[in-house]
């Protein structure tokens, strides 16, 4: 008995199925499992997120920056303001508080009054805490990334800070700068972006330097 044929008003339904599950093997499966697989033999400690670990734990990733604050002094209250901890680089500030979950910016623009009053405030607290001059803070000192998330600051700012790290860590100023000049990224090929400092990566070398035995940035974060 000759099979029934279709109807003519589905096989344009069924061809699209077709279709439909061809390529959703193809780039839902074969494609993804291609990609992971070049960047797991190629670079795979990119592909997993850059991690930085202590101990073979995970504390960090080089991607994504974190604050480096005292302890609070009531854990139990959310919207105690964390205070920066002299002993560490500072990263720039950030709208979500360097929260993975809350990525983002403030999204008030140049002329907005309350910007502005932000910069000024900040640029008092950055010059006090650093001990400089307010007219010396950078910029990026005063004013938060894109994503709130930005692991790197400018080198002027490193280099602003050096003197109050060696004097809360009690180390030669000389070390800390070495620390800093090693630190410094050039732009990617030459040309593209900026000179910057990735505040986790050197954070996690001074731990090394200030104390051999120091668990590193599992007790950085506030």
């Amino acid at each position: 008995m000759a099979p029934t044929a279709l109807p003519p008003v589905l096989r344009p339904h069924l061809a699209a199925l077709r279709i439909l599950l061809v390529f959703t093997v193809i780039t839902g499966v074969a494609y993804p499992l291609l990609v992971t697989g070049i960047a797991q033999a190629g670079l795979p400690h990119q592909a997993n997120g850059s991690l930085l670990t202590t101990d073979g734990r995970p504390v960090a990733s080089s991607l994504i920056g974190q604050n480096f604050a005292l302890p609070k002094k009531n854990p139990g209250a959310p919207d105690e303001t964390l205070r920066p901890d002299p002993a560490w680089f500072q990263p720039r500030p950030s709208a979500g508080g360097y929260d993975p979950m809350n990525s983002g910016a403030s999204n008030l623009g140049p002329n907005s009054p309350e910007l502005l009053e932000a910069v000024r405030d900040r640029r008092a607290a950055v010059a006090a805490f650093d001990g400089v001059p307010p007219r010396s803070v950078p910029a990026d000192a005063v004013t938060a990334g894109g994503s709130g998330l930005d692991p790197a600051i400018s080198p002027a700012y490193a280099y602003e800070q050096v003197d109050r790290v060696a004097e809360a860590r009690r180390l030669a100023p000389a070390r800390v700068r070495s620390l800093v000049d090693r630190h410094v990224q050039e732009r990617v090929l030459g040309f593209l972006g900026e000179r910057r400092v990735n505040v986790v990566e050197l954070n996690r070398a001074l731990a090394r330097i200030a104390d051999p035995a120091s668990p590193g940035l599992g007790r950085a974060r506030g």
